[in-house]
This record gives C-alpha cells, structure tokens and sequence, in this order.
C-alpha cells in the first residue's frame, strides 16, 4: 500500500513535458547506477536493499536487547550527532505524543553540541531517573558526541559503580574497527552493528534508528515493513512510476531555474524533526562542488507569521514543498459560544484539522501567486508503515538527486574542514604543526582566539 504521495500540478506553468521528457534519459542513468551499483559512492549503497535484506533474527535481537534495556530504566539516552541523532529524533517525534517527555519510556538525545548548561540541565533531568545510554558512532571519533559521552561514563559510574554502569550502556558502531567499538569489547558494552556500507544519514532503518524505536515502544517490524513497500513504488526507471525520481527530477529542473533554495514546510508539529533529518539529508549529500540546493525548514503555520512575508515577497530564489498529513490520529473541534464575544463562531463545528488544510491551500495558492514553485507530499497518516515510506522515499530520491548533479550523495569531504581546524586548535595529538599554521593564518586574518 502506498501511503505517501508527491504532487507537482501548480508547477505545470513553470515545468513542461517537455522539460519532463528531456529528463528520461537522465533519470533512468541515475536509476540504474544506483541498482547496479556502478556510479560513484557505490560502496555506501547498502541502505538501497536494506529493508528487504535485514533478517527476522537481526530484528528480534534489536528488539529483545531494547525489552532488556526498557526494564532497566525508563529513559533512554542516545548520544550521537547528524545521522546518528535525527533520523531516531524524527521517527520517534512522528510517531509519539507531542508532550512524550512527561511519559514513561522517553528517549533523550545528547552529544550533537558543546554546551555546559544543556550537559547540566540533563544530568539535573536524570538525576533521579533510571537510566540507560545508547552511544552510537561507526568510528567514535566524531568530537561532539565522544565528549559528551565521556562526561555521561563518568557520571553513570558514579551512580552505579564501573560494572553495573557497563550493563546499562550499549553501543551501536563498527562491526570491525573504530575507537567506540574497542571501547565496548574493553568496558563489556553490549553492541549493535552499522552496516559497513551505510552512511550516517543513510543509516535511519539500521539498528541506528531501530533501536531507539524499539525501546520506545515503536514496533520496528512496521517501520520495515513500510520501507519495502517504498522500494516498490520509489524503483524502476520511468518517471511515472518512481515517486523519488518524480521528487528528484523537479528539484533538479528547478535549480536549473535558478531556484536555488529548497523549503520544505511542514504543516503539523509532529513533522519538524522530520525535516531536521532531511536537512542533513539533502545538505550533505549535494553540497559540494560549489554546487547543490539548499535545504531549509519552515514551521507552518507558526512561520507563517515570521518568514511568511520573506516567502511571499522575499527573493525569488526559492522553491517550496510542502509535507502535510492527511490523517491525524485525534480530532477536535472548535466549540460554540452563545455570546461571540471573539466574533469565532463562525468556526464552530469544524475541527482544527479542516483549518489546517484551508491554511494550507491559502498559503500554497498565495505562494503560488507569488512566483514560488509549490509541490506537495501528502503522508497517509502517523503510523509505523508511513514513517518507514517517507524515510525510504527521500533517502532514494536525495542519492538520485545527487547523481542528476554529477556528484558523489554519498560522501561528506567538506565536513572535515572544521574538524581539522578545531583538532588543530584544541592540539589533538599529531596536529601540532597544523596548530601552528592555523595560529599564524588566523593571526594575517585578524581572528581573535576565544
């Protein structure tokens, strides 16, 4: 059952078949590399057959370690950063109560910045709570997360002692290599693998993303279940018949338009980390080459009433797609008041997802009118299934994507820079020369040193 679904018709006084026609070919390229693992990254395909690949056996393990852990401790810290961090962050937000942190259950996130008052204010959250940690990283050499990490060691030995703190930690890293996993075998850590050949941000359907479902309540068979029927209707070489290839090939026309930024407006709270994910997605897979659209997220209709007024009148060198959910789980309705006094009753009977939609119509119409490109995925509903089909379908479509720009969707070089940059800052062993180098260059620049 196909339950997401991609709609473009307000782009038909902008793209013609035509337009669509000259981009068969190109799209049936990127489609067969991707199949047959010929083009560029094809090392990194593994998350392509993944949902149809991972076994009943992985499965239960993954499950029955989060059923051991769950009886443990009520919440959940994972401590991680980009992939490892917000696909878990998105399906669990999709799929629980907005208000989840007053429930039992609870999945907390830590190691994707430096902020000593985020670090106090969490051990402050847990100090009188059960807990149990899952460290997820496929080198453990990513410096967020590994700080945080070792400040959340520390702090679990402590309050547990060094062999009770090792049966409550697992983590989730490289089946062969990397510092994180010659920390568990040292420490006793239970473990889960990332599959050698997936990425980071690829990695959401892997025991990266399934384990914190899993303990979360989250029945990760659905999930899976879901992503294989995405493979269905996101495969195959002809435009109609491959929804991430439809996605892949507008956004790509409209770059060539010069449209160079992509908004992905969400029209319901429980979508926002979903687009986070897709964010880091998109971004670092086609930024590079001094090329790539940029990803950007609005909040409707609470942006509405900020960077509403930029998307009607702003520069015209953006697109938008919106993400809304045809079904929620609950309905309610707006009441009616004998007196009026707020003049609302005209309102009375309808419930706030029927408002929702007219905002949507009124905010694609008028966008529209405004000479921003609109299209819509439309999401059946909240549901394990729907989650698992629109992880699916973008990691399908952004990989196509990034091939229709003749780059790499699968590797991240300009992440090290940074990095290198801050190791050589903060004298991390072998960096010293680069240290001096660094000090000399940002001295002929005039930056001071914090």
């Amino acid at each position: 059952m196909q339950r997401i679904f991609y709609n473009f018709d307000l782009l038909n006084d902008l793209i013609s078949s035509e337009d669509i026609e000259n981009y068969r070919g190109r799209i049936a390229k990127a489609e067969i590399a991707l199949e047959k693992g010929t083009g560029v990254g094809k090392e990194a395909l593994g998350w392509l057959k993944f949902p149809e690949k991972i076994t009943e056996t992985e499965i239960e393990n993954i499950i029955s370690k989060a059923v051991r852990f769950r009886k443990k401790a009520n919440f959940l810290l994972c401590i991680g950063i980009g992939g490892s961090f917000l696909g878990a962050k998105a399906g669990i937000e999709f799929l629980s109560n907005s208000f989840d942190e007053l429930r039992k259950n609870r999945v907390l996130f830590s190691g994707n910045n430096f902020n000593s008052d985020h670090m106090f204010d969490l051990l402050e959250l847990l100090n009188d709570k059960e807990v149990v940690v899952n460290v997820i990283s496929k080198s453990g050499t990513n410096t967020e997360p590994s700080v945080s990490f070792r400040i959340i060691k520390e702090w679990m030995e402590k309050r547990y002692g060094k062999e009770e703190s090792a049966k409550r930690i697992i983590a989730t890293t490289d089946s062969e290599k990397g510092s994180l996993l010659k920390l568990a075998k040292i420490e006793g850590y239970e473990t889960l693998t990332i599959p050698q050949n997936i990425g980071g941000r690829y990695s959401v359907l892997t025991p990266v993303g399934l384990f914190p479902f899993a303990f979360s309540g989250i029945d990760i068979r659905k999930i899976i279940f879901g992503a294989k029927e995405a493979m269905d209707f996101c495969s195959g070489n002809k435009i109609e018949e491959n929804l991430s290839s439809q996605y892949a090939m507008i956004r790509n026309i409209l770059f060539k338009r010069k449209k160079r930024i992509e908004t992905l407006a969400v029209m319901q709270p429980h979508l926002h980390y979903l687009a986070e994910w897709w964010k880091q997605l998109a971004g670092e897979s086609e930024g590079k080459n001094l090329t790539g659209i940029f990803p950007s997220i609005l909040n409707y209709t609470a942006d509405l009433h900020s960077l509403g007024q930029w998307m009607q009148e702003g520069t015209r060198n953006v697109f938008e797609t919106f993400v809304t959910l045809k079904n929620t789980s609950h309905t309610i309705q707006v009441p009616s008041f004998l007196d009026d006094i707020d003049e609302f009753n005209y309102l009375a009977g309808k419930s706030m997802e029927e408002i929702n939609n007219v905002a949507y119509d009124g905010t694609r119409l008028a966008h529209h009118d405004g000479n921003v490109p609109v299209s819509t995925i439309t999401l059946e509903d909240r549901t394990e299934e729907t989650l698992g089909q629109i992880f699916y379908f973008f990691q399908k479509a952004i990989a196509l994507s990034g091939y229709l720009f003749n780059l790499n969707p699968f590797d991240q070089p300009g992440v090290e820079a940074y990095k290198n940059n801050m190791y050589a800052l903060l004298l991390r062993p072998s960096y010293e020369n680069e240290h001096k180098k660094i000090r000399i260059r940002m001295k002929e620049l005039n930056i001071e040193l914090r």
